[in-house]
């Protein structure tokens, strides 16, 4: 349990029925009145932030989150299989847990997998990964004196935008938080 008035950016909390990350959080003492802690939350499983005024002495019960790092194996129609790379065991998650998370990974890399209780919630991509672009169209000769981007596919079909120099068959650095081109390697 963690009383409002210790309250510190990062920390995890259940409340109504979720698992919520403290972003912001702010003591108030009005001239008048009893002080008050005001918060922004984050749901860590849908993303969403909700704003809410905590008396210093309420309690929350702290959610604990586990990450692990798993090697990404292979799809299997609607189910990716992940293996964790202690203990060799195989779990399968489906499309709508996965989301957009495995985009920029190949198999056999390695990501976090984020849990509560068990139940996976997210998962965490490396931050940079090197991909090989698989289809682009041939750069413009004389079109270097601007950054002129282009369109590009990569190896596992995710759309990439590069600059007019990339050319397909190259092997390009991709910062997967944002998905931007970083560098050719």
């Amino acid at each position: 349990m963690v009383a409002a008035g210790d309250f510190k950016n990062g920390i995890t909390v259940e409340m109504d029925n979720g698992i919520w990350q403290i972003i912001e959080f702010q003591h108030v003492k009005p001239g008048k009145g009893a002080a008050f802690v005001r918060t922004k939350l984050k749901n860590i499983v849908s993303g969403g932030v909700v704003e809410k005024t905590f008396r210093p002495t309420e309690k929350l019960p702290t959610a604990h989150i586990d990450k692990k790092d798993y090697t990404y194996l292979y799809q299997d129609g609607d189910f990716y299989v992940f293996m964790d790379t202690e203990t060799y065991e195989q779990i399968s998650l489906s499309k709508e847990n996965v989301g957009d998370s495995l985009m920029f990974v190949k198999e056999n890399e390695t990501v976090k997998l984020i849990s509560h209780n068990g139940d996976v919630f997210a998962i965490e991509p490396p931050i940079t990964v090197e991909l090989l672009v698989t289809e682009a169209e041939p750069g413009v000769k004389g079109n270097t004196a601007t950054n002129v981007t282009k369109p590009a596919i990569v190896e596992t079909g995710a759309k990439v935008t590069v600059p007019a120099f990339v050319n397909e068959g190259d092997t390009i650095s991709i910062d997967t938080r944002t998905g931007e081109y970083l560098k050719r390697v």
